[in-house]
């Protein structure tokens, strides 16, 4: 069965927040609920909740707390470890979310296996860097990486919803790139 490419671009939206909720689990949400609010970005049928008044205060309160959190030198690395669940469970909603008029059978398998799978490799990839980067510099770089990640989620989240094929291939770019570097870097270690 060929899905319309509406349902495609509701795809790759979806997967696009996925995507920023590695970043940052809340602001991702916040920007969708917001787009929806504004007429920006259809939900799927059960997410309406997500453009609420209760949710955007909500989701803002959460993510202005997390965003200042990551400032805060270990709490940062402790953040990252809970925030890996929470990211790919927040990956999981987010995804659904967009992916309105699309057949449960078809939403929820595509949500959970690529929203948040790629919530999950987001994740993990911005949490090696920060790994690195506070080995590298006993964390006194930190808050630049997570400048950078508060930046990456909401460019992310809003390309997403503003350009999503030309975000989803960006990003599959980037997570390729990311990859290649882990790996190069790994094999140096060991040699």
């Amino acid at each position: 069965m060929a899905l319309p490419v509406e349902s495609l671009i509701a795809i790759a939206i979806g997967i696009g927040l996925a995507a920023a909720t590695g970043f940052r689990v809340f602001l991702p949400l916040l920007v969708a609920g917001m787009a929806a609010r504004w007429g920006g970005l259809p939900l799927a049928q059960g997410f309406q909740w997500l453009s609420s008044n209760g949710a955007l205060l909500a989701l803002a309160t959460a993510s202005v707390v997390e965003v200042a959190a990551y400032y805060i030198p270990l709490v940062d690395h402790v953040l990252d470890v809970l925030a890996g669940p929470a990211a790919v469970v927040a990956g999981v909603l987010a995804s659904a979310s967009a992916m309105a008029d699309i057949p449960p059978s078809i939403k929820w398998p595509v949500a959970v296996i690529g929203g948040g799978e790629i919530a999950g490799l987001t994740k993990t990839m911005s949490a090696l860097v920060r790994a690195k980067s506070g080995w590298l510099t006993a964390g006194l770089a930190n808050p630049l990486v997570s400048t950078g990640e508060t930046a990456a989620a909401i460019v992310t989240a809003i390309s997403a919803i503003v350009i999503p094929v030309i975000c989803l291939a960006g990003f599959v770019v980037l997570l390729f790139w990311l990859g290649r570097r882990v790996r190069l870097i790994r094999n140096s270690v060991h040699l």
